[in-house]
C-alpha cells in the first residue's frame, strides 16, 4: 500500500476519513478512526481527528495498515450504459459548460446507484461527450420518478461549491406538481416536523414548502412548490400530510386502487436559480409529455 499522498486542490474541504475511504480504502468507520486514533494514519506527520478538513498541498503519511476484505459485503458493479442509454442523453443536457452540467432528468432513472437500482444518471454521463475529460459529481439528488432539472459538477471543487450553496439555502427551486384535491387556500406556506429513521432512531425535521394554486378542477390541483428545506421527499411527505398526495406516487398515498401500473409521478422540477461570483444563474427544464399530456386530459393549464 502507497504511504504518502499528496492532497490537490480537488480535495481541498473534505474531512480526511472521507478521503481515506475514496482513496486508499473503503474500510469501516470504525477501523479509519481506530488507526487515525493509533497514528496510523496522519496529516503533515500530525496525529489529527477523523473531521479534520485537508488543504491544498496537504501530506497524509498512511503507514502498512492491513484490511481484512469483508466477505459478506456485496460488490456493487458500475452499470454499463447500453448505445440507446448515450444516444438519447443528448437531448437531456440544458447547460454545459467546464465546472457543471444542468440536465433534464427523465423519470425512472436514479441519480446513483442503490441496491433497487443499478440504472443511474451518473454511470450514464461518464460514457457522454460532456464529461470525456471529467467525472460526475453528485451535489444534490431527486427522486428516481421525478423528472426534470439535476446539476452535475465536473469536479470536486464545484461539487463543493454546490454541496455548500445548498446548505446555505442560496439555490432555489421551482417544482411543477399535480395534487389529488382542492388546496383551502390559492398560496399559502406548509411547515410540518417529518419523521425520518438512522436505525432505531427516531430523527424528527422541520420541513418548510411554499405553494401557490396554478389551476384547479376541483379533482385535481396544478401546484408551484417553492421548497425552503431540503428534506428526503419533502414534497410528496408534506402534500400527504396535508390531504392532497401527489397524483402518481405509488408510496406517500391514500387510496391504492387510485393509481394504475401506467400513473407517472406528477413532479417536475421546474426551475432553478443560482449566483456563483456575482453571475446568476437561471435554468428551465420543460416538463415531459407524460406530464403534458395528463394536464391536458385533465383540463388543467400552465401560466407560463
Amino acid at each position: 500500500m502507497k504511504n504518502f499522498f499528496l492532497i490537490n486542490e480537488d480535495f481541498e474541504n473534505t474531512r480526511l476519513d472521507r478521503w481515506f475511504r475514496k482513496n486508499v480504502h473503503d474500510a469501516p468507520q470504525s477501523l479509519i478512526e481506530k488507526n487515525i486514533r493509533k497514528g496510523n494514519i496522519k496529516v503533515n506527520n500530525k496525529k489529527c481527528k477523523s473531521s479534520y478538513k485537508l488543504i491544498n498541498n496537504d501530506k497524509v503519511f498512511v503507514k502498512n495498515i492491513q484490511f481484512v476484505q469483508n466477505k459478506t459485503k456485496k460488490k456493487q458493479t458500475k452499470y454499463l450504459p447500453t448505445k440507446s442509454d448515450l444516444l438519447s442523453s443528448s437531448s437531456i443536457f440544458i447547460e454545459n459548460n467546464e465546472n457543471f452540467v444542468v440536465i433534464n432528468k427523465p423519470s425512472g432513472i436514479a441519480v446513483q446507484a442503490g441496491t433497487k437500482s443499478r440504472k443511474n444518471i451518473l454511470d450514464i454521463l461518464k460514457g457522454t461527450n460532456e464529461f470525456k475529460d471529467s467525472l460526475p459529481f453528485s451535489v444534490h439528488r431527486i427522486d428516481k420518478e421525478t423528472t426534470g432539472i439535476l446539476i452535475v459538477a465536473k469536479n470536486r471543487k464545484y461539487a463543493q461549491l454546490f454541496t455548500s450553496l445548498f446548505r446555505l439555502r442560496k439555490i432555489h427551486k421551482t417544482y411543477l406538481a399535480v395534487a389529488i384535491g382542492e388546496l383551502e387556500n390559492a398560496k399559502g406556506t406548509l411547515i410540518d416536523e417529518l419523521l425520518y429513521y438512522e436505525g432505531d432512531e427516531k430523527i424528527k425535521s422541520k420541513a418548510i414548502t411554499h405553494y401557490k394554486l396554478i389551476d384547479t378542477n376541483s379533482n385535481y390541483s396544478l401546484l408551484n412548490l417553492n421548497p425552503e428545506t431540503g428534506r428526503k421527499h419533502q414534497l410528496r411527505k408534506q402534500l400527504l400530510i396535508n390531504g392532497h398526495p401527489i397524483f402518481g406516487d405509488t408510496k406517500y398515498r391514500f387510496n391504492k386502487n387510485l393509481y394504475s401500473k401506467k400513473s407517472h409521478l406528477m413532479l417536475h422540477a421546474y426551475k432553478i436559480n443560482f449566483s456563483i461570483a456575482g453571475v446568476k444563474y437561471n435554468f428551465t427544464a420543460q416538463p415531459p409529455s407524460s406530464f403534458m399530456n395528463f394536464l391536458n386530459e385533465k383540463y388543467l393549464k400552465i401560466s407560463w
